[in-house]
């Protein structure tokens, strides 16, 4: 019994601790997987804004291209620098000793940062920076307090700065909302569909079989319930003499 206890307490643990972390309310992502455009348009955010920095080592182009709907040309014409091949993984040209050096870490491989992280996190921290002057990139998360991460997106959302609220029982500051500075080249809600596009494409990154999976699973559950039914019509008339 005691052993019972101690598993369910290792298993609860985790999941206690994110719900202690998350003092911020989390906007629903609402991407759709199945939706190529967005996928392709997610792509184009990733390349040109992330891969600086992260890696989607786990990733290859030319299976990219076959899952969003793309030709291998396109693909290289427009998501792939000169030096790298079809055939290759989404890697970066930066060493982990320059990333030390330049931002006293290594940035993440983002692979699996949509099932490490969930969708639902992704979008809302990609939406959350805002100006900290006292922080060495000029700006903080709500999210993701004190991140080291620069916000690489300024240029189509613009600055914007966080109000907050005291607490009523003394503590840290809550945040209220957001209040725009300088607009970017982006509305609101134009940004808003761009880092959905953006998460969708890592979602399927961190997944790239899992439209496959259920396809898969829709034929294997009709399969099976096929058999059963085949099954319980002999099972019947092997046994109908017998009493």
């Amino acid at each position: 019994m005691r052993k019972l206890i101690t598993l369910f307490l290792l298993a609860i643990v985790p999941a206690l601790g994110l719900a202690a972390g998350g003092h911020v309310h989390l906007d629903h992502a609402d991407i759709d997987p199945t939706d190529q455009a967005s996928l392709q348009r997610g792509a184009k955010f990733f390349v040109n804004y992330c891969m600086g920095c992260h890696s989607a080592k786990y990733q290859r182009y030319n299976r990219m291209a076959q899952d969003i709907g793309l030709t291998d040309e396109q693909v290289k014409n427009n998501l792939m620098f000169t030096t790298d091949k079809i055939g290759d993984t989404m890697e970066i040209a930066m060493s982990s000793a320059d990333a030390n050096k330049f931002f006293g870490t290594t940035p993440p491989d983002l692979s699996l940062i949509a099932r490490s992280r969930g969708v639902d996190w992704l979008y809302t921290y990609l939406r959350s920076f805002y100006i900290d002057e006292s922080r060495p990139t000029g700006v903080n998360n709500v999210v993701f307090k004190d991140v080291g991460m620069p916000h690489v997106m300024w240029d189509l959302q613009g600055w914007q700065k966080a109000i907050f609220k005291e607490d009523e029982h003394g503590g840290e500051p809550v945040f209220e909302r957001f209040e725009l500075v300088k607009p970017g080249s982006m509305t609101p809600e134009q940004f808003d569909g761009a880092i959905r596009d953006l998460v969708n494409f890592l979602d399927y990154v961190g997944e790239p079989y899992k439209l496959e999976r259920q396809r898969l699973g829709v034929k294997v559950l009709l399969f099976l319930a096929f058999f059963f039914v085949l099954a319980y019509l002999l099972k019947k008339e092997y046994w109908k003499d017998v009493h």
